[in-house]
């Protein structure tokens, strides 16, 4: 695979940042990724003026598709890489930063692009464009990144068990009445409001944001590093699956992971049965 940069960061003003994100053909969350977005931290952390900060897509179809299953235990040699067991701390390093982060979501953000959603302060999705889901369980595991804890809180028990075990596609404006993000927003107005929003935060002073953050964490809170790390250990558990293994390797073979119908269309695709009858029982 040849070497790139997965996110760019670009700083529109010194206290407001975009960070695009950019690993063709679908952008998968790959072992890259996971560490560029620990640098990323790092650098919000240490930057004295930065106030906000926006992810967005450089692919109009894809926020962040989902956890590459080929690559997932590759530790590449570059700064902030590690283990997939240290995502529970990244995931909470987002909500307990001083900086508020900013989810603006077009194309389809399932599993591990889901939940980096979830890490963000703040979700804003394209009303025609933006898909979401979290896919897992119809792969043959469990979520392992937040999807569990964020769904159940954001969503309610019901409608949990619908996006979890259901492992279907949601539309924005679905997403939106299950409290999933916080507007549906039409395509068109959406990097205009998402941006005012954006420069509207930057412009108040940093003390009070942090405090309000802080006091908003506390009375609301987030699912704790503990929690996470226990599904993100049941994640990799249900991965080693026999079951499981050979129904990724089925989704592989009819296109998961490569840029195609598969991928487009995975919430119909997955509850299409013809394609694992003959799979072994688990």
């Amino acid at each position: 695979m040849t070497a790139h940069n997965r996110l760019t960061i670009t700083k529109v003003t010194p206290t407001y940042w975009t960070v695009l994100i950019d690993n063709p053909p679908i952008n998968l969350y790959d072992p890259e990724m996971f560490a560029e977005l620990n640098v990323l931290l790092d650098t919000l952390d240490s930057d004295k003026e930065v106030k906000v900060v926006v992810l967005e897509s450089a692919n109009p179809d894809y926020f962040v598709a989902h956890f590459d299953f080929v690559r997932a235990d590759i530790i590449p040699d570059q700064p902030g890489s590690a283990e997939f067991t240290a995502w529970p701390r990244m995931m909470t390093r987002f909500a307990e930063s001083r900086v508020i982060s900013i989810a603006k979501i077009r194309g389809r953000a399932r599993g591990q692009g889901s939940e980096l959603a979830f890490a963000c302060d703040m979700r804003f999705a394209s009303k025609e464009k933006a898909i979401l889901g979290q896919p897992e369980v119809g792969v043959g595991v469990v979520p392992g990144g937040g999807g569990t804890e964020w769904v159940s809180r954001l969503a309610g028990r019901a409608r949990a068990i619908e996006i979890l075990c259901g492992a279907d596609d949601f539309d924005a404006d679905t997403a939106e009445k299950y409290n999933w993000i916080n507007r549906s927003i039409p395509d068109s107005e959406l990097d205009e409001f998402v941006d005012r929003l954006a420069r509207r935060v930057a412009s108040f002073l940093p003390r009070p944001l942090e405090l309000a953050k802080k006091l908003i964490n506390t009375h609301v809170g987030f699912p704790s590093e503990a929690e996470l790390w226990n599904s993100n250990h049941a994640f990799l558990g249900a991965r080693d699956w026999p079951a499981s293994q050979a129904r990724v390797k089925r989704l592989l073979d009819l296109g998961f992971m490569q840029s195609g119908d598969m991928e487009e269309n995975m919430g119909e695709r997955l509850g299409e049965t013809r394609h694992f009858v003959d799979l072994p029982p688990e």
